[in-house]
């Protein structure tokens, strides 16, 4: 792709994860792609990996998730991944309907034999996930494809998070947005710490964007107006079916009200305003100005009782109202005239 994806002229790239919400089932997985494309959003991103790519079939310790608080409490981690994960062999129906369809399809890759599977597919961008950035070689590979790099900031120490940076700049990374990103699922508002955005922009330079794992759209929209760019939300069909990240997915109907919120809230940025806007200017009549509200002869002391500052405009400003008062009237007024 020879034009830039994270492009601050253009509203925030919008990407829908499908992550194992296809339910193992390769034409639910087509459908999600055909409902995204009609959502608006730029993408639709999957993920590559086999759970022996990831962990080994073993039990015990870390290897089971006891946490009553967890989506996944009681499974063994390689259950889960051979639950959610998507198998190599649909990887090219999925981005080919995508593509069809006018949709950037890219994926995830959870280990270098991925990088390379993505590569020979013409995968337009890669994403390293928050639980990979720590996995340098795995970085590095990736960075030196010179594709798009977009990382997840989740689950790291700033330290690492400057690792990874400076990891994918000197191998070769020219275009990369790094995502706020809080890994617990689901995510809660008062986790998400949006300030981090313009932290991350001041300090790395590059697009900064955000990955949100909370239930709804404020999160995402609200990220927009502190300089997010590039906004990644899960994806399900129905929330109903069930699904290993279902339940902090977003349907097609509110997808596509986060598009169009994210969209307005970039429009509404506009620039810094000192000044009266054009389309501001026919209401500038109606603000307030000095007027007379009783008769008043010439040689009449002005008081508050004979002038007031009322609207509309076309008196004097009302900054000079208390100067006024106790001065004498050079000329006769009607009640409803402006002083001038």
């Amino acid at each position: 792709m020879s034009e830039k994806i994270f492009d601050s002229s253009k509203p925030p790239f919008i990407i829908a994860e499908m992550s194992g919400n296809h339910n193992q089932s390769l034409e639910r997985a087509l459908k999600i792609v055909e409902k995204v494309a009609k959502t608006g959003a730029h993408a639709i991103k999957i993920q590559t990996y086999t759970p022996d790519s990831i962990t080994i079939n073993h039990r015990g310790g870390l290897f089971d998730i006891n946490d009553e608080k967890s989506l996944w409490n009681g499974k063994n981690l390689y259950e889960l991944y051979q639950e959610a994960y998507t198998p190599y062999e649909w990887h090219a129906p999925i981005f080919e309907y995508a593509q069809k369809l006018g949709l950037i399809c890219f994926s995830t890759p959870f280990d270098e034999y991925a990088v390379d599977f993505l590569t020979a597919l013409g995968n337009p961008i890669f994403k390293i996930a928050s639980f990979e950035n720590n996995h340098i070689p795995l970085i590095k590979k990736v960075a030196q494809t010179g594709k798009p790099i977009i990382i997840s900031g989740g689950i790291a120490t700033i330290e690492m998070i400057d690792l990874a940076i400076e990891t994918l700049k000197q191998n070769g990374s020219s275009e990369i947005a790094l995502l706020k990103c809080t890994s617990t699922y689901p995510a809660i508002e008062t986790d998400s710490n949006l300030l981090t955005i313009p932290f991350y922009k001041n300090r790395y330079n590059t697009t900064i964007g955000l990955s949100d794992h909370t239930m709804g759209t404020a999160v995402s929209v609200a990220s927009v107006a502190l300089g997010a760019q590039v906004i990644e939300k899960h994806f399900c069909l129905s929330r109903a079916d069930g699904g290993v990240d279902s339940a902090f997915s977003l349907e097609p109907a509110e997808f596509t009200q986060l598009v169009k919120d994210c969209k307005s809230a970039w429009q509404s940025l506009g620039t810094v305003q000192t000044t009266i806007m054009p389309n501001e200017q026919k209401s500038v009549v109606f603000k307030r100005s000095i007027y007379v509200v009783k008769d008043i002869q010439i040689g009449n002391e002005l008081t508050s009782e004979n002038i007031r500052i009322i609207r509309p405009g076309g008196g004097m400003e009302p900054l000079h109202f208390e100067k006024l008062l106790g001065t004498k009237a050079i000329k006769n007024y009607k009640r409803g005239e402006p002083l001038v």
